[in-house]
């Protein structure tokens, strides 16, 4: 039963009330392949999982909706989008999996081959970040286009699925992306499969009220994302959803040249209101005016002293 015949059969306000339960979900997977080659986990059995998952969210609701973003090192591009598929496949078993599983696969092998030829290109030392601020930008897209189809529309979240370190580079358009899901009352619900807590996840999860989660038994993932990230938006008011022991908002990166530290800080500019008066920015942990001053103190010790 499609969504206009559903609409005349109940009405306007009651089908408005059963699109409470109604979700998008925006699933950004991270295919950087010099994380995947150091993981734990194969990209495989990750792979299984996660289809298990979308498969399971279509099976909620047959109104629900799942798009799949692929972020890579050098590019981010869609891989699959539920609601396209059925109205271009419509035989398709209404769009359920396994159906068009082989369709996404092939999508996702075609995008990997692609990112991995851009890597080339570029050297990269150790594990290189995956480009999170342009899969987030792609998916709030997507998200603002479904606002304005119309006032009845699925309850949208974002889920991030990121294994690859935090790149400071990206600092500033991943918090432009956060701040403008958190005026779009968009959660960005996050699942981090590294071996490191995400920084940029953290507060994207806190600052727009999703969840953020860190498995400690990766064989289970299946489990994690069913239990955790499946919940509509509707049923999170009656549910404990797991919540996690800090939030690092410091938004400085230390990079070790040698045996010298140099410090960058990206310090939001409405921090720089408060750094100007009070000299002292508590949110980021970080004192306005410091590094430039033994930065200066610095270079005049080493003009009095050039032979060192």
């Amino acid at each position: 039963m499609g969504i206009e015949e559903r609409k005349r059969r109940h009405g306007t306000s009651t089908f408005q009330a059963l699109f409470n339960d109604v979700s998008l979900l925006v699933v950004l997977l991270d295919t950087n392949p010099f994380f995947w080659s150091t993981a734990s986990l194969p990209f495989s059995k990750f792979l299984s999982h996660v289809l298990a998952f979308l498969n399971s969210i279509l099976l909620l609701n047959q109104l629900n909706q799942v798009v799949l973003i692929a972020t890579g090192c050098n590019s981010c591009h869609f891989i699959f989008d539920s609601s396209s598929s059925v109205a271009a496949n419509p035989n398709l078993e209404n769009g359920r999996m396994p159906a068009l599983c082989s369709r996404l696969l092939h999508k996702l092998e075609e995008f990997v081959i692609g990112d991995e030829k851009l890597s080339k290109e570029v050297s990269v030392a150790g594990i290189g970040s995956s480009l999170l601020s342009g899969s987030l930008s792609l998916a709030l897209c997507y998200i603002q286009r479904v606002f304005r189809s119309g006032p009845l529309h699925p309850q949208p979240r974002i889920l991030c699925l990121q294994g690859s370190p935090d790149g400071p580079e990206q600092y500033v358009a991943v918090m432009n992306a956060i701040f403008s899901a958190q005026r779009s009352m968009v959660p960005i619900d996050s699942c981090v499969i590294g071996g490191q807590h995400s920084a940029f996840l953290q507060q994207a999860s806190y600052i727009t009220g999703g969840v953020y989660l860190k498995p400690q038994q990766l064989d289970g993932l299946f489990q994690y994302l069913s239990t955790v990230f499946a919940t509509d938006l509707h049923s999170r008011r009656f549910l404990q959803l797991p919540k996690p022991a800090g939030v690092d908002f410091r938004a400085s990166r230390v990079f070790a040249i040698k045996t010298q530290l140099t410090w960058a800080t990206y310090v939001p500019s409405v921090c720089l209101y408060f750094a100007s008066i009070t000299r002292n920015v508590r949110p980021v942990g970080s004192v306005f005016g410091q590094a430039q001053s033994d930065g200066n103190s610095a270079t005049d010790r080493k003009r009095k002293n050039p032979e060192t």
